[in-house]
């Protein structure tokens, strides 16, 4: 019988989603979370494992000689050696597109927290600043519209689509950053810079690759106004914390707001922990009941289809399949 290994079901179990689904390819062995150095011992034998975060390095699939398949409980696949992958001619399919109503509203979702300054109006009204008011309105935060400001989408995917047409549809002039030029793109294209330059927002929905680690840092921050807010919803190694922590306490932008971090769980020594006006939420983005249904029944119908032979959301080029000789 087909063996199927889940190495990290603790990220996506909640109440009354359970992995039964994938029994009906094989004998699954589900763990609550494994460790880097786990991974080989974990996974073994099996032909299939099911993963979200869980590094499959090289080393891991050189030492469980019959894996075959990957199947990615999420759209990056940056913990997957992706030339080994292909070397070792194992298929590595992801769920692409199945977050994107989640971080859309995730994303508006802390922006409208940075504009209102809801954080802070929260705990002034818990503390009693209210009661204490002499007047029936009470505001000494800044409170600011996002009609009329500018919207800079870094990435221009599914999530960065929605989220431009969002921020059109709050009035907001939308201009987008992407590394391919789009077909259909309704809004100006500019360089990284004048995103940077240009943007009273500034949101990040872009790959973690080598030409976007670091993205967010000194130089790029410099650029920006001291108005402007920043959101990143993507990944955390896009930012340079201890750069944006600086330039925070600084005053050199506005406020930020991250729903990521370089290390996850966050590090109590991140930067970003103290830092003035930054709003941070543990990776959350993707996690609504609805969303991680969808999910699952994604990646249940990738490895169906791997199995009958026509692959989808394949994401490398194996040089064949696993077994198979030259």
């Amino acid at each position: 019988m087909r063996k199927i290994v889940i190495p990290d079901w603790d990220t996506m179990d909640a109440v009354d989603l359970g992995f039964s689904v994938f029994g009906q390819f094989g004998e699954v062995i589900c763990c609550g979370s494994t460790a880097p150095e786990e991974a080989a011992e974990r996974i073994g034998d099996a032909q299939v494992v099911l993963c979200n975060k869980t590094p499959i390095t090289a080393q891991v699939m050189e030492a469980c000689p019959k894996l075959e398949y990957i199947g990615l409980f999420a759209t990056g696949y940056n913990n997957i050696d992706i030339e080994a992958a292909n070397r070792f001619g194992i298929a590595v399919c992801n769920a692409g597109e199945y977050s994107t109503q989640a971080v859309v509203q995730h994303t508006y979702a802390l922006l409208l927290s940075l504009a209102g300054s809801l954080p802070a109006y929260f705990q002034a009204v818990q503390d009693g600043a209210w009661e204490r008011s002499r007047t029936f309105s009470w505001f000494p935060y800044p409170v600011h519209e996002l009609f009329g400001k500018t919207l800079a989408v870094i990435g221009y995917g599914s999530i960065g689509r929605r989220v431009a047409a969002v921020g059109e549809a709050f009035g907001m002039r939308v201009i987008v950053h992407t590394r391919r030029t789009p077909a259909d793109c309704p809004y100006p294209l500019v360089s990284r810079e004048e995103a940077f330059r240009e943007a009273d927002v500034l949101t990040v929905h872009c790959p973690l690759n080598a030409d976007t680690a670091l993205m967010v840092r000194k130089e790029t921050l410099s650029l920006m106004k001291k108005s402007a807010y920043l959101i990143n919803t993507a990944r955390g190694g896009i930012v340079c914390e201890q750069d944006l922590a600086d330039a925070l306490n600084a005053g050199t932008i506005a406020g930020a707001a991250v729903d990521v971090l370089t290390q996850e769980p966050m590090s109590p020594e991140t930067p970003l922990k103290t830092a003035k006006n930054c709003l941070i939420t543990p990776h959350v983005a993707w996690s609504a009941m609805e969303t991680r249904e969808r999910l699952v029944g994604i990646v249940a119908e990738n490895l169906r289809s791997y199995l009958a032979g026509t692959p989808k959301n394949l994401v490398n080029a194996p040089q064949r399949k696993r077994g198979e000789v030259c």
